[in-house]
């Protein structure tokens, strides 16, 4: 861990700043500004009174090593105080699953998101049913008025916003204290936004899940999950991990580690770059609205601009009614977008999607197909050029 979180004047460091000096201490590794990658299972200890009493700071590779040390304290720098731990896992999917059966046992109630991502909902409807843990879907603007829909045995309330794919905007810090109140701990989903641009312990969140797959990892070349929790919750949190026996591997780790150091910068371009997209796509006349919370004319932007710092560079877009053919041709004419799961790495993607099949709480009626927006790192006049072009082939 970096030696201090404040500069010399004793100020708390700037989020760029945590970013860059978060998990590294270079002189405890002969100077080298990186920390070293630690390939590693086995672990020797010099006597048997040793090996019996666990003596060291590290015990096995899969419990821990400088490497994965490394990154879980700099996730904690930018999660800021209130974070009391951070455990990784092997995709953000593993992380929320990982946070879940941390906090939920058999006999128990969760209240889950309507746009919560979608193998979330998996998860919860496949493998937490088969647990005796029960599932309720609420409506992600219901704020404060979750209350209602708390029972006796709700032990947890899911969010995530923006939503997946949706992009509604919750009131984050009116549900945690409404669960709060009744004994409930909240758990978020905090890929869209991160640390950096939502605080979300700071709002009054238990748990939150990152998938460093998108942002930290930022190249579209690594798969990781981060659970970061308060005090209270940490230590529950790492005994599930471990118990289960989840771990990520030291390369992996390695790419969060270097996609963390720059993800302050990218971050920064993905809000501006994505934030014109979006303005752009409002004037198209074959768009009949954009969902983007950082939008003024958004239904969430108020949450948003009251809660949030930033914002990335994902959001959906709903054309007007029109065949599916149609924004098949769209899709099929972009040549600097890709079609592909995931998101948060350096290039653009555009996927169709339809949220109807998976809606229970809600009624999904967007008024026209639908498609989600990833906004990368290339110059945006080329990314504006090339949606023209494929609005052209649309109208073919």
């Amino acid at each position: 861990m970096a030696k201090k979180n404040r500069d010399g004047t004793g100020a708390p460091l700037k989020p760029n700043t945590k970013l860059t000096v978060g998990g590294r201490d270079p002189f405890a590794h002969h100077g080298y500004v990186n920390p070293p990658v630690y390939h590693a299972s086995t672990l020797l200890y010099e006597t048997a009174e040793d090996f019996l009493a666990n003596k060291g700071r590290y015990q096995y590779g899969r419990r821990g090593t400088p490497t994965s040390e490394a990154l879980e304290n700099a996730i904690a720098e930018i999660e800021g105080p209130m974070c009391g731990g951070v455990s990784l896992l092997p995709s953000g999917l593993a992380a929320t699953s990982s946070a879940l059966l941390s906090v939920l046992n058999s006999g128990d109630h969760v209240l889950v998101s309507d746009s919560a991502y979608g193998p979330t909902r998996k998860f919860c409807n496949d493998v937490l049913t088969r647990l005796g843990i029960s599932t309720t879907y609420y409506d992600p603007l219901i704020g404060a008025g979750i209350e209602k829909l708390i029972q006796s045995n709700t032990k947890a309330v899911f969010t995530e916003a923006p939503g997946s794919l949706s992009l509604d905007m919750q009131d984050i810090p009116a549900i945690a204290q409404a669960a709060h109140a009744k004994g409930a701990l909240v758990l978020m989903d905090n890929t869209w936004a991160s640390p950096l641009y939502f605080a979300a312990l700071e709002k009054g969140v238990d748990i939150s899940i990152i998938s460093g797959t998108k942002y930290i990892g930022g190249h579209s070349d690594v798969m990781l999950g981060a659970v970061s929790s308060t005090a209270a919750l940490a230590t529950r949190v790492k005994d599930t991990v471990q118990t289960m026996g989840l771990c990520v591997g030291p390369d992996d780790m390695t790419l969060g580690l270097r996609g963390l150091r720059t993800m302050g910068v990218r971050l920064a371009h993905h809000h501006i770059a994505g934030l014109k997209a979006a303005r752009w796509l409002e004037q198209r006349p074959e768009v009949l609205r954009v969902l983007h919370p950082a939008l003024e004319n958004d239904p969430g932007h108020a949450i948003w601009k009251r809660d949030f710092t930033g914002a990335c560079g994902l959001f959906s877009v709903v054309f007007k009614p029109m065949p599916q053919e149609a924004v098949n041709k769209f899709l099929n004419a972009l040549t600097l977008f890709g079609m592909g799961a995931s998101w948060g790495g350096y290039e653009s993607l555009a996927i169709p999607f339809d949220l109807t099949p998976i809606r229970t709480a809600t009624k999904w009626a967007p008024g026209g197909p639908c498609v989600r927006f990833h906004i990368g790192l290339e110059d945006l006049d080329d990314l504006l050029a090339d949606m023209d072009r494929a609005f052209v082939a649309m109208k073919a």
